[in-house]
């Protein structure tokens, strides 16, 4: 049988070829320019490296991030390609250089393994996709903030267990699921300081014979700090994984949350909320559906990262030490992730942005029982005890018919209740948000630039 060649190995059985390197010709050009900026990190602290004899000068080393400038500018037009034999972005990039400058391309994975390689390619990859996501996160909050700001005190049942409880607003709704939204960030941001962390010259987990400046390379590409311990880099594989998809997870469970509400007060039996239209797909025998078939697939992608995120853990939980190829698979699983959680942060932004308060159904849904807490906690006020307030206003529903719920929206003014909220925490928190994402976006763009230039 006729065998593929291949920079590590020219007798690879075609079928076990094909079954090893699985998707990655198509997922690691996503890493493709990260893999570049890499290599560019890597082959300046080869040139600077105190040997008698230069593994690369400066001057190769010179031309070596030149080339890499013009892959990566390639990789951006999507114009990079990976053959099954090159089995990933890595080799890809080295056949590249090695078809443009000769030796010298044999030279840049000197000291590297494909462990430390794509392990560096996946944290800067997930920095960039992290703060972007914040970034989108940051949009959907904030357009719920304007929903819910504009909307104003518009009175709106509050429910527990489905059922009408007490006097809520239209404000609290919004800004309460802005909030959650927001808080998100902090798991966010959790994976981001792990993946902030350079695993390159670790190689295939034991360090090499060479004097390698990790520092050096941590500078250049832009980390917090370097992983110090060799083997503990490697081990690291998979955790980063593993924390995004965590982080995912519990913000597309608060997601579909929100969209579970959206679906129920858009209910022409509700009718609190009216969505866009053009967010809502028809019926192939009924003319007159207009269905949140778009809200309906939020729940669903939930519990599709839900799945990633356990996938990913029962990866590892039970992996050896060391380098083991089951890692290759993590990829897979936070790419898919991200790539659902963004698109959803995406599209219910536009259905928020679009969607429009009935205020009369908001009105009409009060009923008396809705003012009871409120109306016994006013009778304590007058010197009533709790219990017997309550008893009181419970065996007496009736008298509750003529409450204003206007007035009871107000009369609740400490801080967070309906007539207590301060929508500038949420206009503040996003705005600071946005200026961090910003600011470290453009540091690692920085890097990039300067690395392949």
């Amino acid at each position: 049988m006729k065998t593929k060649k291949t920079i590590t190995d020219n007798r690879i059985d075609p079928d076990v070829l094909k079954y090893t390197v699985g998707d990655d010709p198509v997922l690691d050009r996503e890493l493709a320019v990260w893999d570049c900026m890499g290599t560019a990190a890597h082959v300046t602290m080869l040139s600077e490296m105190k040997l008698k004899r230069p593994v690369v000068t400066k001057k190769e080393a010179a031309a070596v991030r030149k080339e890499l400038g013009r892959i990566a500018a390639l990789a951006e037009k999507g114009r990079f390609e990976i053959r099954v034999e090159d089995q990933d972005v890595h080799m890809a990039v080295e056949r590249m250089l090695t078809e443009k400058l000769g030796d010298l391309g044999k030279k840049i994975h000197t000291g590297r393994s494909r462990n430390d390689q794509v392990a560096v390619d996946v944290r800067l990859h997930m920095k960039d996709a992290i703060l972007r996501t914040e970034a989108e996160l940051v949009e959907l909050a904030s357009q719920l903030g304007t929903f819910g700001t504009e909307a104003g005190m518009i009175p709106l049942v509050g429910r527990t267990h489905l059922q009408p409880a007490m006097p809520s607003s239209v404000e609290m709704w919004a800004t309460g699921h802005a909030e959650m939204i927001l808080d998100q960030l902090e798991n966010l941001e959790a994976a981001y300081r792990l993946a902030d962390l350079n695993p390159l010259g670790s190689a295939a987990g034991y360090g090499v014979p060479l004097p390698l400046d990790r520092q050096r390379t941590t500078k250049l590409l832009g980390f917090s700090r370097t992983i110090h311990n060799c083997f503990g880099a490697s081990m690291a594989r998979g955790e980063c994984e593993a924390a995004l998809l965590s982080a995912l997870a519990q913000l597309m469970a608060v997601l579909s949350r929100l969209a579970e509400d959206m679906i129920l007060y858009s209910m022409p039996e509700i009718g609190y909320f009216k969505l866009p239209r053009e967010y809502c797909t028809g019926s192939s025998i009924m003319p007159q559906k207009f269905n949140p078939d778009v809200l309906e697939l939020v729940r669903s992608k939930a519990a599709q990262v839900l799945g990633l995120q356990t996938a990913a853990l029962s990866l590892l939980h039970a992996m050896p030490g060391g380098y083991n190829r089951d890692l290759q698979d993590c990829k897979w699983l936070y790419m898919k992730g991200l790539d659902i959680t963004r698109t959803t942060l995406r599209i219910l932004a536009k259905v928020v942005a679009g969607m429009s308060v009935d205020e009369a159904r908001c009105r009409a849904a009060f009923t008396p029982g809705v003012f009871a807490t409120d109306v016994a906690l006013r009778k304590v006020a007058e010197g009533t005890p709790w219990r017997d307030a309550y008893h009181d206003v419970r065996d007496h529903l009736e008298r509750l018919s003529g409450e204003d719920p206007d007035r009871a929206v107000a009369a609740k003014t400490h801080e967070g209740a309906t007539g207590g909220l301060d929508t500038r925490i949420y206009l503040r928190r996003a705005r600071e948000s946005l200026k961090g994402v910003g600011e470290r976006l453009a540091a690692l763009n920085k890097a990039k630039a300067a690395l392949l230039k």
